[in-house]
């Protein structure tokens, strides 16, 4: 199953994580607290840790190409919600 993850920094990324599980939660199985959140989405799994300085994603899908769609999909989805600041996501594949 591929993978990938990135760690963007904000100082908002308890918000960002919230915000998104909860946009999500009722379209798709979800859990999260402020520090940690999971999504189960059709295209694969989505995983985030918030600490003061970053979000922490990773991601997990069937295939390169759903993985490579899922990165966008959770991206796109957080620089919304993050309209205020400019988000950077260098997604780094699993080995």
């Amino acid at each position: 199953m591929p993978t990938s993850r990135a760690d963007v920094a904000t100082e908002h990324a308890s918000r960002y994580l919230q915000q998104l599980c909860k946009h999500w939660s009722h379209k798709f199985p979800v859990e999260f607290d402020p520090h940690h959140g999971a999504i189960q989405l059709s295209l694969g799994r989505t995983v985030m840790d918030a600490d003061d300085e970053a979000l922490h994603i990773a991601v997990a899908a069937d295939d390169v190409a759903a993985l490579e769609r899922l990165e966008t999909v959770v991206a796109d989805h957080i620089k919304r919600f993050a309209f205020r600041e400019e988000l950077t996501f260098d997604w780094q594949k699993a080995a």
